[in-house]
């Protein structure tokens, strides 16, 4: 099986393309003119955790003997900072985070304020990393909202929203927002590059549509269930749904989903004619997988009536 921990932003020691957004955050910082929350916001995968670490690593290693690679933008692995943020233990970071796609307990958002009213051992700033911060619910929203509203002056937070729902206003309202975008000829750069610095081969075409981090992760798929670019789409269905029974992975299911929508965008710019019957298949395709998901149906008989809808096209 391939490794994924190359997909990991804590391993990705070199940052690409995201000058820009580094820089502006560095002269922040420098200037002491850095806020006190600020909002990552864009696409899952586009690298803004990955940003966030190198930016990280360029404040807390400066004044080490092995400190952040300013000029060609990569963390230096023999950083003391570095190590401690790989092995969890660095006392001025801190980090929370959905688990498994579910909801961000409020039990994480009150540990933090107990946390943070508790004084540093250094003189050090303390960064407070919320990733995923779409998965807050109501609750753990209004809690992080009233540690936000705490007037301190060494606490700092960097929230990366994906875009996946709206954030509550009465927390966006508080932060400054970076949106973070990269065209799509800056997305492949970096996906050729990860391929190629890390080995691994490239098995799906390069899809605009999607970012590096769903890219990359697709493609560990391909690499991982033996799938071909060119395979026709009922195999690479029963593959995917295959493997989402076996290792309950909702990854699987968005790969699935993706791959049906690019096949019915293709047949429709080809067959106009057909547009109703089409939409409509594809339809019933989707209700399929959900049913399948939602009901845990029998494998064998959700693959049977796909692949039989697909006979059809």
């Amino acid at each position: 099986m391939i490794s994924s921990d190359f997909l990991n932003p804590l391993n990705s020691k070199k940052l690409v393309l995201m000058d820009k957004y580094f820089d502006e955050m560095i002269a922040l910082y420098n200037s002491k003119k850095f806020p006190k929350v600020l909002l990552l916001n864009g696409k899952k995968g586009i690298g803004k955790l990955t940003l966030t670490i190198h930016f990280l690593n360029y404040i807390f290693s400066k004044n080490e003997t092995e400190p952040y690679d300013l000029k060609n933008k990569q963390i230096n692995t023999d950083s003391i900072f570095y190590n401690q943020l790989l092995n969890q233990n660095n006392q001025d970071v801190l980090f929370i985070e959905s688990k498994e796609n579910k909801n961000i307990k409020i039990e994480d958002i009150r540990n933090l304020k107990t946390t943070l009213s508790i004084s540093s051992l250094s003189t050090n700033p303390r960064f407070t990393i919320i990733d995923e911060v779409e998965y807050l619910n109501q609750n753990s929203a209004n809690a992080l909202l009233k540690t936000l509203e705490e007037p301190t002056n060494n606490n700092f937070f960097i929230l990366i929203n994906n875009q996946q729902a709206d954030l509550l206003k009465t927390i966006s309202s508080r932060c400054v927002i970076y949106n973070i975008f990269l065209n799509s000829g800056e997305t492949e750069s970096i996906i050729n590059f990860l391929l190629q610095n890390n080995k691994i081969e490239n098995l799906m075409n390069f899809n605009e549509n999607l970012t590096t981090g769903q890219f990359l992760r697709f493609n560990e798929i391909y690499l991982n269930l033996n799938i071909e670019e060119n395979e026709n789409i009922s195999s690479k269905i029963d593959k995917l749904l295959t493997a989402y029974k076996r290792k309950k992975d909702k990854i699987f299911v968005n790969l699935t989903l993706f791959l049906i929508d690019q096949y019915f965008l293709q047949l429709i710019q080809t067959n106009e004619n057909k547009l109703d019957f089409l939409l409509n298949l594809k339809s019933d395709l989707i209700n399929n997988i959900n049913d399948f998901i939602y009901y845990n149906l029998n494998i064998n008989s959700v693959l049977t009536s796909i692949d039989g809808k697909l006979k059809n096209v």
